[in-house]
């Protein structure tokens, strides 16, 4: 089979689809977050060490209850303090956003390679934890093509797609939201018509914390059962560029999500489908990076941030 046969027979196969959902959803949580704070007007690149914190953080509360949903508890709490730093020190303090994000992302990798040993006795990985359950749906199990794609689905891939629906009407359709637009558009007007700024700004990167997180404990309670070193690996960026593509809007972060989940399901296809050396595979690997590099470089100029995202608000 050659390399076209093997995407033809890839796109065709419902296995494909379900290992695109299943990509998309951290992808899907965590450009989330970054729409939230960043249309309240603070950029947030820290995503990946958030996310990185709350993978680690849902398997030490797993690990040491042997309850998963209280690791996923501990997880957004622990998502919505991290990011908590980084909306104190640039909105309190007017500092560097992309310099408080960077440290954040920094302490995040060191604070899991630290507590990785005295915790689990060994570095690396941790121990196998127990996982949220998967949801069967007996309706569509037997519905041909369809029912191989949801067939035991973790239930975070469902929250995801809720998650992107909730935030498109709490952004658009309701007064918060109409509140938020208005900081990151043009703060100072926002604030003489009596305005909370700086508490609008708070909520946007709280919630940025709290979606990431959710993305991070998928990656670990959701699907693996164990915190790895390398998570996750580069996909809280990568969830950046879904939010440029999408425009900083949650239904075109969700469809771009979508198009980076769907490059990394082609990638374990291929990988899975064709005899291909080791060092073949290194560079299929990199194809969702280079999916994202291309399809965001073909937007720049298109798309159009907050105007006053990643400015500092200071009350006269």
């Amino acid at each position: 089979m050659n390399v076209f046969e093997a995407i033809i027979a890839s796109l065709t196969s419902p296995v494909f689809y379900k290992l695109m959902l299943m990509s998309a959803t951290p992808l899907i949580f965590a450009a989330l977050g970054g729409v939230f704070s960043e249309v309240t007007g603070v950029t947030n690149i820290a995503l990946e060490g958030i996310m990185k914190l709350g993978a680690f953080t849902a398997v030490v509360f797993t690990f040491y209850t042997g309850n998963p949903w209280i690791g996923l508890a501990g997880a957004l709490i622990a998502g919505v303090l991290f990011s908590w730093l980084h909306a104190y020190v640039s909105i309190r303090w007017s500092a560097d956003q992309i310099v408080s994000a960077t440290a954040l992302i920094l302490i995040a990798t060191g604070l899991t390679a630290f507590l990785m040993e005295p915790i689990f006795g060994h570095s690396g990985q941790t121990d196998f934890v127990a996982k949220i359950p998967k949801v069967k749906f007996e309706a569509i199990q037997n519905v041909p093509f369809i029912g191989e794609i949801f067939d035991e689905m973790s239930i975070f891939v469902y929250l995801a797609f809720i998650a992107v629906a909730l935030s498109w009407f709490l952004i658009y359709k309701t007064p918060l939201g109409l509140r938020m637009r208005a900081v990151g558009e043009n703060p100072k007007a926002a604030d003489t018509l009596g305005v909370n700024v700086f508490g609008i700004r708070y909520f946007g990167v709280l919630m940025s914390g709290l979606l990431a997180a959710f993305g991070g404990a998928y990656l670990s309670i959701g699907e693996l059962g164990q915190f790895q070193e390398n998570m996750p690996s580069g996909k809280g960026f990568i969830a950046l560029a879904a939010m440029i593509l999408g425009n900083w809007n949650p239904v075109g972060a969700m469809w771009a999500a979508l198009l980076f989940g769907a490059s990394d399901a082609l990638n374990i296809q291929l990988q899975s489908i064709l005899d291909i050396p080791p060092e073949m595979k290194a560079l299929l690997n990199l194809l969702p990076f280079l999916v994202t590099i291309i399809v965001v470089s073909g937007f720049v100029g298109k798309t159009r941030p907050p105007a006053a995202d990643g400015i500092p608000y200071e009350k006269e």
